[in-house]
Formats: C-alpha cells, sequence, structure tokens
C-alpha cells in the first residue's frame, strides 16, 4: 500500500513534472503510478466515496492524506 503522506508544492510539482516527461516516453501507466503519490484533492476524494465506494477508493491507490486531514481518519473506514 502506498505510504500517505502530506506533501509540499515543490514536491507536487516535481512529480507531476516527472509524469510528464514519463508520458513524453510513451510510459503512460508508469506516470500514472507516480502521479498516484500525489494526495488526491479531498472534495475528488469524497466523491470517489460516494460514487465508486471506499473499497474501490483505497484500492485505487491514490495517497489521500489531504481527505483524512479534512474530514478525519474516520473517513477512511466508513
Amino acid at each position: 500500500m502506498r505510504q500517505n503522506r502530506p506533501m509540499t508544492l515543490h514536491e507536487k510539482l516535481q512529480i507531476g513534472v516527472k509524469g510528464n516527461e514519463l508520458r513524453k516516453q510513451g510510459k503512460i501507466e508508469e506516470a500514472e503510478e507516480l502521479e498516484k503519490q500525489i494526495p488526491l484533492a479531498p472534495y475528488l476524494a469524497r466523491f470517489y466515496k460516494k460514487h465508486l465506494g471506499l473499497e474501490a477508493l483505497l484500492q485505487s491507490g491514490w495517497n489521500l492524506w489531504e481527505a483524512v486531514e479534512e474530514y478525519g481518519p474516520e473517513f477512511l473506514s466508513k
């Protein structure tokens, strides 16, 4: 399971740049996996959970740090 942790804007931008480089090389899946390290926006995590379910959200591989910070730890258990 991916380590969920906060990230600075600089870290997020570095991952985004690396993801773009990988896409230019045709490494789409590798880019997508890398970009999932960036915390998913809380409103997107809530939407994902509501429409696809908690299990799908957890299995998606996204970093959910910001959603847990905004909605509380119970967000991942309800």
